[in-house]
Formats: C-alpha cells, sequence, structure tokens
C-alpha cells in the first residue's frame, strides 16, 4: 500500500476510534448496550441494502441512512403481524428468527442483483458513508451521555411509555394486557413502544436501559436523516461538475438540516430568552427568567387564556425524555419523505406515458412503483404508531404524486387525474389492509369526537414568534422560484412551470407548503376530544405542528442555502444571512434546555447511568422492595392490586415499573382510551372497597371477579386509603410472601 493510502487509511480511522473511546469513557458500564445496539443497526442497515439501495439508487449513499430504518420497520412490522394474528408468540427468539429469515432473503435478492449488474453497496461514495456512520454515532453517543443525567422513567408521561414496554415484554401476545385496566388490552398507539421492545428483545439488552436508549437512539436518527437527504437535494441542485468550496455545500447544509430538526429550538428562545431579558437589564428591571417548556406553552399560556395549547418539537422531546409515539415515529416520517424524494427522482428521469407504453404496461408500471408500495406501507403503520402522521403524511404522499403527474403526463387533465386517482387510491388501500390486525381491535371513538371550527384563535405575534422565521423564509425561496420561472412565457402554464423546476427545489416548496399549511390548520378547525373545555385546540395543534417543525427545519436550510448560494438578489441573500444568524440563535434552546434539565454535563462524574428504574432507590424506597420482588418472582401476566390515582401523579409505579396490570390506573388516561366514565368509577369504587371494606365475602367476591393474583400495599396505598385500610383483612386473603417491616410495605399472593 502507498504511504498516502496508509495516511489517508490512518486519518479515517483516528476519528472512529476517538469516537469509540469517548464512548466507553463517557458511557461507563453503560457502554456495552450503547455498542450493541450501534451494530444491531449497522448490520441491519447492511442486510437491508439490497433492497434500501434499489429503493435509493438515485442517492448517491444509496440509502445508506434510511437502510437502518427500513430493516427495523420490516422486520419489526412482520414479527408484529405474524404475532398479532396469532401464528407466533412474542419471544426473543421470535425476534431473531423474523429477522434472520429476512436476512437470508434479503442475500437472494443480493445474489439476483448481482447477476443483473446492479451494486447496492455504495462503493463509489463510500467517503459520505463513512462520514453519515461517523456522525450519527457522535450525535447517538452525545444523546445517550446526556440521558444518563436525567435517566428516570418518573415524571410527565413517562410511567405510561416505560409501562407499555414492561407490559409488552413480559407479554407473549400482542396487543398486551393493559396495564391500567387489566380487564381490556392495550387500546392506544403503542407501535412506538413495540419497536423499543422489539430492539430490546431481538438485541437481548434489558428495557430498564433501553428505555433511554430508545430515545436517543431516534435523536441520533433524528439528524442523521435530514443530514443524508438534505445532502442529496443540495448535491442534485448544484449537479455532478462543482469545484472548489461549493463540494463542501451539501454537507454543510446536510448538517445544518440535522441541526434544524433534533437540535435547534424557535424563536421563542430567542425573544424571551435573551432579546426581552437584554431590554429589561438596560432598563434595569427585574429580568424574567426562563423555562424551557416555555417555548412548547406559549399559545394560550402568555398571555393566560381559557385557549392552551401545545407546540412542542424534537428537541424538547429529546431532553424531556417521553418515549411518545410521536417520537418513536420521528424516523419512519423522515423515511417515508426520503421515499417520496426517491420517487420524484426516479419519476423525473423515467418517462412513462400512454404514448410510449403499452396501456396494460403503463398500468403496471404506474401501480407497480416500489417506492410508493414502500410509502403504502409505512403510512399503513402510521395507524398503529402515531394515527395523525397517517393522515399528514398520506396528504403529503398524494400531494407529490398529483404534482408528479402534471410533469409526467405532461400536463394533460384526463391522464393526470386517472393516475393519481388511481395511486392514491392504491396506496390508501393497501395501508388500509396491512394494518387491519391493529384496527379490527383498536377503539377510537372516544379520542376523535368529530371536527369542529376553531373557536380560539392564536395571536398574529405569537404565530409569528413561533413559525416567523421559516414560514418567512419558505415564502421567500417560492416567491424567488416564481419570479425566476415565470419571466419564461413559456413557463406560464403549471405543466410547463412544474417541468422547469428543478427537483430538488419542487420538492422544498411540497415540504415547505405542506409545513405552513398544517401550522395554519388548527386556526380554522380542530378534531375534538375530552379536553374540549379550555384545551379544545391543544392535541390538534400539538400533533400537526411537530410535523410542521420537522419539514419546516429542511426547508428552512434548503431556502437558506438556495437564496445565499444560487439565488442572484442581493437583498434576498442579505434576508437569508440574516436567517441564518437567526436560525443559529435558536440553537441556543439547546444549551438552555440541557443545562435546565440535565444539569453539569460537562462533570463526568455526575453521570447516573441510563437505568430508567433506579430513581425507586430514593423516590420510592418504601415500595422498591416489593417492586423488585414481583419482577424476580412473577414471570407471567397476572393482575396485581395497587391504588388507583389521577394521571401524572406517583399513583400506578407498581403497574409501570413491572408491566403487571391492575384493576384501574391513570384515571384520565383511561377515560381518554376507554371513554366510559361509568365503568372507570365503578373500578376504582372497586378497588377502594378491596382496600378497605370489612365484608370480607365482598373483598372475596372482587378479588375473584377481577382474577387478582397479588395485593400489593405500600406508600400509595397507606396515602390514599389512610386509617380505613383493612390491613388484616388483605393479609387474611392469602399468604404474605413479600414484606418490609422497616417501612410496613407487603404483597399478599392471593389465595
Amino acid at each position: 500500500m502507498k504511504p498516502d493510502k496508509i495516511k489517508k487509511l490512518i486519518m479515517m480511522i483516528i476519528p472512529a476510534a476517538v469516537l469509540v473511546a469517548l464512548s466507553a469513557y463517557l458511557l461507563q458500564g453503560d457502554v456495552w448496550t450503547f455498542w450493541t445496539w450501534y451494530l444491531l443497526a449497522l448490520v441491519l442497515g447492511v442486510a437491508a441494502m439490497p433492497l434500501t439501495g434499489r429503493l435509493f439508487r438515485r442517492f448517491d449513499d444509496k440509502g445508506w441512512i434510511f437502510s437502518k430504518v427500513t430493516a427495523i420497520a420490516i422486520t419489526g412490522f412482520l414479527t408484529w403481524f405474524l404475532v398479532t394474528v396469532k401464528i407466533l408468540k412474542f419471544t426473543a427468539v421470535t425476534c431473531v428468527a423474523v429477522t434472520v429469515i429476512c436476512t437470508v432473503l434479503s442475500i437472494l435478492l443480493y445474489r439476483k442483483e448481482q447477476k443483473d449488474g446492479f451494486e447496492c453497496i455504495p462503493f463509489a461514495h463510500l467517503d459520505l458513508v463513512y462520514a453519515e456512520e461517523l456522525l450519527f454515532f457522535a450525535f447517538f453517543l452525545m444523546w445517550t451521555y446526556f440521558a444518563g443525567f436525567h435517566p428516570a422513567a418518573y415524571g410527565t408521561e413517562k410511567f405510561m411509555d416505560y409501562g407499555f414496554m414492561e407490559a409488552m415484554m413480559r407479554s407473549k401476545t400482542l396487543p398486551a394486557t393493559d396495564l391500567w385496566y387489566s380487564e381490556g388490552k392495550i387500546n392506544y398507539y403503542y407501535g412506538g413502544q413495540y419497536f423499543a421492545v422489539f430492539l430490546t428483545k431481538l438485541s437481548g439488552t434489558k428495557v430498564e436501559l433501553t428505555y433511554n436508549l430508545m430515545r436517543t437512539f431516534v435523536a441520533g436518527l433524528a439528524f442523521i436523516m435530514p443530514f443524508s437527504l438534505v445532502h442529496q437535494m443540495v448535491k442534485d441542485r448544484l449537479g455532478r461538475n462543482i469545484s472548489g468550496w461549493k463540494k463542501k455545500l451539501p454537507s454543510v447544509t446536510g448538517f445544518l438540516a440535522g441541526i434544524a430538526v433534533s437540535v435547534a429550538g424557535n424563536m421563542h428562545y430567542v425573544v424571551y430568552a435573551c432579546v426581552i431579558p437584554w431590554i429589561q437589564k438596560l432598563k434595569g428591571e427585574e429580568v424574567s427568567s426562563y423555562w424551557f417548556p416555555d417555548a412548547t406553552r406559549y399559545i394560550g399560556f402568555n398571555p393566560d387564556v381559557a385557549d392552551k395549547t401545545i407546540h412542542e418539537f424534537p428537541c424538547y422531546s429529546f431532553v424531556l425524555g417521553d418515549l411518545h409515539a410521536h417520537v418513536v415515529d420521528i424516523m419512519f416520517v423522515l423515511l417515508i419523505l426520503a421515499l417520496l424524494y426517491a420517487w420524484m427522482k426516479k419519476v423525473r428521469t423515467t418517462k412513462i406515458t400512454l404514448e410510449n407504453t403499452e396501456k396494460k404496461e403503463f398500468w403496471r408500471r404506474q401501480l407497480l412503483m416500489p417506492q410508493l408500495l414502500a410509502a403504502a406501507a409505512l403510512l399503513g403503520m402510521f395507524h398503529w404508531t402515531n394515527y395523525w402522521d397517517f393522515v399528514i403524511y398520506y396528504t403529503v404522499t398524494c400531494g407529490v404524486i398529483l404534482i408528479m403527474n402534471i410533469i409526467g403526463q405532461e400536463g394533460k387533465v384526463k391522464w393526470i387525474l386517472a393516475v393519481t386517482a388511481a395511486q392514491a387510491a392504491e396506496i390508501l388501500i393497501l395501508a388500509t389492509l396491512i394494518i387491519l390486525p391493529f384496527t379490527m381491535q383498536f377503539d377510537s371513538s372516544n379520542m376523535v369526537q368529530g371536527i369542529a371550527l376553531a373557536q380560539h384563535h392564536s395571536l398574529p405575534h405569537q404565530l409569528l414568534v413561533l413559525w416567523g422565521l421559516p414560514t418567512i423564509l419558505t415564502v421567500l425561496f417560492i416567491i424567488s422560484l416564481l419570479v425566476e420561472k415565470l419571466k419564461v412565457a413559456e413557463n406560464r402554464s403549471l405543466y410547463r412551470l412544474l417541468k422547469s423546476v428543478t427537483l430538488p427545489d419542487l420538492f422544498a416548496v411540497v415540504m415547505g407548503l405542506c409545513a405552513i399549511g398544517l401550522v395554519l390548520i388548527p386556526e380554522l378547525v380542530y378534531v375534538r376530544d375530552i379536553y374540549e373545555n379550555g384545551n379544545a385546540r391543544a392535541n390538534t395543534m400539538f400533533k400537526l405542528t411537530y410535523q410542521a417543525y420537522i419539514m419546516f427545519g429542511m426547508t428552512m436550510i434548503y431556502a437558506i442555502f438556495r437564496l445565499l448560494i444560487i439565488g442572484k438578489n442581493k437583498i434576498l441573500k442579505a434576508l437569508a444571512v440574516i436567517g441564518l444568524i437567526l436560525f443559529v440563535w435558536t440553537c441556543g434552546y439547546f444549551g438552555n434546555s440541557v443545562h435546565a434539565w440535565f444539569g453539569e454535563v460537562w462533570k463526568t462524574s455526575e453521570y447516573k447511568g441510563l437505568n430508567a428504574t433506579a430513581f425507586l432507590e430514593t423516590d420510592f424506597s418504601e415500595d422498591v422492595g416489593g417492586i423488585k420482588w414481583l419482577k424476580e418472582n412473577v414471570k407471567d401476566v397476572e393482575v396485581v392490586l395497587e391504588a388507583n390515582g389521577d394521571s401524572y401523579s406517583e399513583y400506578e409505579r407498581v403497574s409501570a415499573m413491572t408491566g403487571l396490570p391492575t384493576i384501574m390506573g391513570w384515571y384520565v388516561h383511561e377515560w381518554l382510551w376507554r371513554g366510559d366514565l361509568a365503568d372507570i368509577n365503578a373500578k376504582i369504587a372497586d378497588v377502594e372497597n378491596i382496600y378497605t371494606s370489612t365484608d370480607e365475602a365482598h373483598v372475596k367476591s372482587l378479588l375473584e371477579e377481577y382474577d387478582i393474583s397479588y395485593i400489593f400495599v405500600g406508600s400509595c396505598e397507606r396515602k390514599k386509603y389512610g386509617a380505613q385500610l383493612n390491613n388484616d383483612m388483605l393479609k387474611s386473603m392469602g399468604e404474605v410472601v413479600y414484606q418490609d417491616d422497616e417501612w410496613q410495605t407487603y404483597i399478599v399472593k392471593v389465595k
């Protein structure tokens, strides 16, 4: 090997070696689980490249990063499907077996591709692949290290998220028994937590660690997937024959896009954490404090009105640590956006019209496009991971299809409408069919009670603070594009206008317009649910604007690149520079929130580890022994009675930490999932009767009715029932299998 090649190889190895060593130093004993997950994702991604390489054949990296998520989606969904239709049991063996079979099929596909002369591995762009792997590892490591400073699955809705995982870890069937409603199955979008459990079983790791690892894994992907997509868009816009400093632009813009989606905040931080305190300081006034959740609770809270809303974004989610449906789904929505761009590239380079194709072949090719079929599968999966994303991205998909058919069918209205309708119907039908095992068991009637006109509206300055920066940059980009294209007389028909726009420009416009639409919809209508009183628009605004933020992040960075580098108007260039400065300023939210939530992360001695249940030792010292006893000794799904309580409270700590179902859990959550308040209130009364009644026969009948195996008496039970707690009666119902004499906590195994 020549000296220059040896030097280059060494220079490539050094950053990887540094990152590996740094991970061992920072994560300490948790590093083995971290490495296991990283290597698992790497192996799965490589195994899926024969398929992913075809889907993204026109990407420089052939979808290398997207292959990780593609593999997880295929193996995880197939396992879930086979378990849900009762063909297989949900065990680690099943997860491994399905993954191995999928890998074998992928190898067979690879051999076929080799015979056909198709290369699915991006050998010509290994430098890009290597850079992507380094960046993914770095951001995955960064978020994992931060998580170790605040690992507790306690607070906000973490009991629900962690409890879902524990329930599925011990269940051999899906959906698992609802840990807070022992007479029913989980009736919610549990797909996100399922994928966390699937990867936990597949990797042989512990759920106590992977609760946090899953959210940091998604956070790493939330950086690198936008990087890859926008890198390709910029590369396509610049063309292949670029030289000098412009060769760095795809990587720089991709990096900024990854930051915009996963790390940046919004202008609320700039205005309320920086500008206003600075003005107050100049005036000699008391300086306002800033708490990072304020950026997500602004409309309805400042000023305080009866229109409380939610407008979260990924960085806030990654810091807070809830493993919600919309958080895990980030990696899947980024995959579908990339698939749509890959499909647009395919359509733009492949002319399929009736003039050059027989009718039967025409429809076969229109309806069997791999990217659209893959998108249909993902959209179907969204019913189960986060239903709102199905509605949002089905609309986005149909919009992309319509635009590309206007171009592909050369402006012929009849065929534009026919092909668009056929493809939209095909996607809807496929998406509906593949998810039937979930939808046939799922009751959403209480979660969606119709659509209503918005009675409240955001103040103009609030919309400007939250969405002004990306909206203004998007609008400036679109206007500049229209002015540029409409100067040419022949572009004044819609078909010619769209055809004249380069593909990355067109995709950025689609994402930008969709994002603007998602911001505006809650100002017009909202989905009615149980939160009508004072929070009517909250959930609608939350779910729609979360996706708007993701699409805005990529569009905004692309728009800055377009206006600043390719555009010629000096005013627009100046505005793009201002936009870039403001964007960089919003990234200060990351530092503010990390310090506020995780503390002094530069002190490695403060690292607590990833164990999501370690907080039990300090916060629930009275109960921790009993909870550990249940986890160690109860392997099946058996009902454990504990006191019920309000949502977001310390109640249900036993069911949440063990996954063992109880009669009734968090009140508002079960109200949302079940809708039957009479039934919920009756069960609450039954729980109280078991703990406090002096009627032995009645208590026994209730224990039998609910098939209760264990009765837990600890801190929450003593707090709720006080002197009414009938300890003697409870102990007479069976055998005391655990007792803590210091705290008076005990567990009774019912006869």
